[in-house]
């Protein structure tokens, strides 16, 4: 319910909007401590409703390695961007995705920056209902950064035992307090 709430709102916003709410949530992301001084970043490769990342991750690539997610079965894996041209879409999803090895080195990961259909104030992230996150969350000890819209911001997101809360949550309006 809660999530086809949220898909209701993405559609009342044209891509243009979207695009600049993002453009002005990353200008605040890149203003984080935790990112300034990452050498290694967990980010995602967005899809049409979500805060676009794509020239964010373009930009960042040369100076910080960027790790994204890669749909395996029913878990998510981490590989190197390198750049566009080493990007399929094959998965289910039609999300981009990487090729080349599997990022194992947890601990080597300084940020995460996680995608979400909806967050509350406590941290808590509602996502596609696929459980990928909530498998692989558990694996990473660097901040994690929930990123979304506003309007996507709820009251409460309902939890049970294997959610993870995040450390903070941004929109384009700034750090969720």
């Amino acid at each position: 319910m809660l999530r086809q709430q949220i898909k209701d709102r993405k559609r009342c916003h044209q891509k243009e909007q979207l695009s600049i709410w993002s453009l002005e949530l990353l200008k605040k992301i890149e203003t984080i401590a935790a990112f300034k001084e990452a050498a290694t970043v967990l980010l995602y490769y967005s899809i049409a409703d979500e805060v676009q990342t794509a020239e964010f991750i373009k930009r960042w690539c040369k100076e910080k390695c960027i790790l994204l997610p890669v749909i395996c079965g029913d878990e998510l894996v981490l590989r190197k961007y390198v750049n566009e041209e080493k990007l399929t879409d094959q998965n289910s999803f039609r999300i981009k995705e990487p090729s080349g090895n599997d990022f194992t080195e947890f601990d080597k990961i300084d940020i995460a920056i996680i995608p979400g259909m909806a967050f509350d104030r406590n941290h808590n992230r509602l996502g596609r209902g696929k459980g990928f996150y909530d498998r692989l969350l558990p694996k990473i000890k660097a901040p994690k950064i929930g990123i979304c819209f506003s309007f996507q911001v709820v009251d409460e997101v309902p939890v049970d035992e294997l959610d993870i809360p995040l450390d903070e949550v941004w929109t384009e309006n700034g750090k969720l307090l």
